[in-house]
Parts: C-alpha cells; sequence; structure tokens
C-alpha cells in the first residue's frame, strides 16, 4: 500500500525515533508499504518518520545508483549497488571514516529542494534486518550517503540541517511553501499547514 509521505515542518520529522521490538505489530507489512511508496516516489531510501512513524526503522535500495549513462565511466562509489536492497532496523553508525565528499541531496519530504552536503566516505552499522538477525557491515560510497541521510531522519535531523545558516535563510520561503503544500509532486504527501487547518 503506498502512503503518504510526510512533509517537511511536521514535528515527526525532529523527533528522536524510539527502537522497536522484535513482536512490533504488523512489521512485515510495514516494510512492504514503505517499499511500496518509496518506489512510487521514486526514492532511493525512506525512514519511517516520513511516513508519520517515528521509530528507528528505515529501508533502502541504492540500486539506481549502479546505471551507467550509456558511454558514461563507471562510478567508484556506486561499485556493487546493482542490488542493494536493505532493511535497517533499530541501527547505530558505529563509526564514520575518511575524507568528507560533497554530493547534491535531495529528500521525498522536501520536494524540489537539493543541496550539496558533505558526509564521510565509510561507514561501519550495526542494525537488524527485516527477519530480526542482528548486522554488522561497512559501506561505502553512495551505499554509506544513502545510509548515513536516512539514519539522519530517525535522529531527527534533515539534509538542510547540515547546510549553513545563509544558505538556509534563502532557502526558508521554499521550505515554507513546502510545508503549506504549495509544491507540484507526483507522488501522495501529507502536508502539516494543510493538517492544522483542517484541525481549526
Amino acid at each position: 500500500m503506498i502512503l503518504p509521505i510526510v512533509a517537511y515542518g511536521d514535528p515527526v520529522l525532529k523527533k528522536e525515533a524510539e527502537e522497536i521490538p522484535e513482536d512490533f505489530p504488523k512489521l512485515k507489512e510495514l516494510i512492504d508499504n514503505m517499499f511500496d511508496t518509496m518506489y512510487a516516489a521514486h526514492g532511493v531510501g525512506l525512514a519511517a518518520p516520513q511516513i508519520g512513524k517515528s521509530i528507528r526503522l528505515f529501508i533502502v535500495d541504492a540500486s539506481p545508483f549502479a546505471d551507467d549513462e550509456e558511454g558514461e565511466e563507471p562510478d567508484p562509489k556506486a561499485e556493487g549497488l546493482e542490488n542493494f536492497k536493505k532493511v535497517f532496523i533499530n541501527p547505530i553508525i558505529e563509526e564514520e571514516t575518511g575524507e568528507e565528499w560533497s554530493f547534491q541531496e535531495g529528500c521525498l519530504s522536501i520536494p524540489t529542494i537539493r543541496e550539496d552536503v558533505f558526509r564521510k566516505e565509510k561507514i561501519v552499522v550495526t542494525y537488524y534486518d527485516e527477519n530480526f538477525d542482528f548486522q554488522e557491515e561497512t559501506f561505502e560510497g553512495y551505499a554509506a550517503r544513502v545510509i548515513q541521510h536516512e539514519y539522519d531522519h530517525i535522529e531527527g535531523v534533515l539534509f538542510t540541517d547540515h547546510l549553513s545558516p545563509l544558505k538556509k535563510k534563502l532557502l526558508t520561503k521554499k521550505l515554507t511553501k513546502i510545508s503549506k503544500g504549495e509544491v507540484s509532486v507526483d507522488y501522495r504527501m501529507s502536508f502539516p499547514a494543510i493538517k492544522a487547518g483542517k484541525r481549526r
């Protein structure tokens, strides 16, 4: 089932999410719905707060990064991403190492805005997979970046929080419009200002 994605300005996106137990109700159904929602919005990652649930769960499918344009050199940062589809439950980034590198990030909760964000190139993550089996893995390049971006969501951090105060100020008007639903998107969204208006 495709769920609405929560837009910028909703308090759930700024909350630190809570860990979930193994017997969390309808977990498999929730994960399936999150994948349906992410694919419908053409995303490469989706965190539970983005569908209004403040829990430590996110999904990624970074395989689009592995698609080379005809005649282009393969990107070393996209190595091994052809089938990179994973579920992260109660994850912890244990370590971030390497050079910081810049990449233009976007977010399904903040449509139409893309900005350069610096992140470390290599991470070590401990997490539970969709079967609640414990995993510890090292990721690099785009895989690391997508995971860092989604991990930020469960910490109540948005990619715009990484920008300079000046850059954030320049985006204020656009961000306000997004929260009011004054933005064109081709996927289902829930806008905080519209919701607040309905409650009055």
